[in-house]
C-alpha cells in the first residue's frame, strides 16, 4: 500500500501530497558580486503545479516555513525499461543491478563486468526522483502509448515556502487552509522508502571526503 487509507487530518506530514502551493524556481546570469548592469541577468518563473510534495522532516515542520517539491509527469524514457514498466515504484528502491539496464544493453556486458557489478550488490538508481504512485486524484496522461497517472518529484528541485499558517500540529486549528490543501499521506512503508532515499541522495561521501576519512 502506497498510500495511507485514512490520512492523519490534524497535521501534515514528511511526503504527504498538497494542492494550492506556488512553486518558484530562479535562474541567474552568474552569481551577483557587485551591482554592475551586466551582472544583474536573472529570470524568476512562477507556477502553480497541480499537486506538490512535502519534504520536511515531520518534527520539523511548523514555524512559517515548509520546503516543497513539485509532482511531474515521468520521464518518457523510464518506458524503454520493462523492469520500470512492470512497477514504476521500483525506482523508490535499491535494486537488482540488471535492472536499471536495457535488457539489450545488460546482455552487452562481458561476463566480467556484469560480475562486477553483481558484486556490488543491491544500489539505488535515478538518485535524485522518487515515484508517486498513481492515484484517482491525479490526472491520466500518455507516455510512448502507455497511460499512467504515476507522478514524481526531484530532489534537486525543491524549494521554501513561507506561510503564517504553517504553524505546529498543536497549534493548528481544524478548520485549517492548510490541513484543508493535504490530498493524501503516504503509507509508513512509502514514507520510509521517501526517507531512505532522500537521505541517501544528501548523505553521500564525495570520493575527495573518503581518502581523508581512510
Amino acid at each position: 500500500m502506497f498510500y495511507q487509507e485514512e490520512i492523519d487530518s490534524k497535521s501534515l506530514r514528511f511526503g504527504d501530497v498538497l494542492k494550492g502551493y506556488i512553486a518558484t524556481d530562479i535562474t541567474i546570469k552568474e552569481p551577483l558580486l557587485s551591482m554592475k548592469s551586466e551582472c544583474l541577468g536573472y529570470n524568476i518563473d512562477i507556477e502553480l503545479p497541480d499537486y506538490s510534495v512535502v519534504l520536511t522532516p515531520c518534527c520539523s515542520i511548523g514555524n512559517n516555513v515548509i520546503t516543497l517539491a513539485p509532482l511531474t509527469k515521468l520521464r518518457s524514457t523510464f518506458f524503454k525499461n520493462p523492469h520500470f514498466v512492470e512497477d514504476l515504484t521500483i525506482i523508490n528502491r535499491e535494486m537488482d543491478p540488471e535492472k536499471p539496464h536495457l535488457p539489450h544493453e545488460w546482455e552487452k556486458l562481458s561476463p566480467e563486468e556484469k560480475e562486477y557489478l553483481k558484486m556490488q550488490g543491491k544500489a539505488y538508481t535515478l538518485l535524485e526522483l522518487f515515484i508517486y504512485e498513481g492515484s484517482n486524484l491525479f490526472p491520466t496522461y500518455e507516455i510512448r502509448k502507455q497511460k499512467t497517472n504515476h507522478y514524481m518529484i526531484d530532489f534537486s528541485k525543491t524549494y521554501k515556502l513561507k506561510c503564517d499558517l504553517i504553524k505546529r500540529p498543536e497549534k493548528t486549528p481544524d478548520d485549517s487552509p492548510i490541513l484543508q490543501s493535504k490530498c493524501l499521506q503516504l503509507s509508513i512503508q512509502a514514507r520510509s522508502e521517501l526517507r531512505d532515499k532522500i537521505a541517501f541522495y544528501y548523505g553521500r561521501i564525495p570520493e575527495e571526503d573518503m581518502i581523508f576519512e581512510d
